[in-house]
């Protein structure tokens, strides 16, 4: 039997007013807010966290393994709600980031700092 939110309210110690805000869409919940309301729900909490956006799902929940060199159906599904412009846009930045990533890897010689770091700390 589902619960009332007076009862959610009182088994998760966050008020009935504040959980009829998140209900409403009026407000987004805390991790702590959370962490309270998953166990009356009989939810595990990293479930409620990718229900709320904070973690995407794991990758055995959507049926893919991170290695087959699919797109993730996640990620596929929150992009696809997006303008291409938006689109276009997340791809540049992950063109730039895998940039800045290789030219800051450390050297194969067996090195463990990067050289951004190393001229830090001349």
């Amino acid at each position: 039997m589902p619960l009332t939110l007076k009862e959610l309210a009182v088994a998760s110690g966050v008020s009935a007013a504040h959980l009829g805000r998140i209900e409403r869409g009026e407000r987004y919940p805390s991790g702590d807010d959370l962490l309270k309301i998953a166990k009356p729900l009989r939810f595990e909490e990293d479930e409620l966290f990718s229900l709320a956006g904070y973690l995407s799902p794991h990758p055995s929940a959507v049926g893919e393994s991170p290695d087959n060199g699919q797109l993730d159906p996640y990620v596929a599904s929150v992009l696809g709600k997006k303008p291409v412009n938006v689109q276009r846009i997340v791809l540049s930045i992950l063109t730039l980031c895998e940039t800045i990533a290789q030219t800051t890897a450390p050297e194969k010689s067996g090195s463990d700092v990067s050289p951004s770091v190393a001229e830090d700390t001349r």
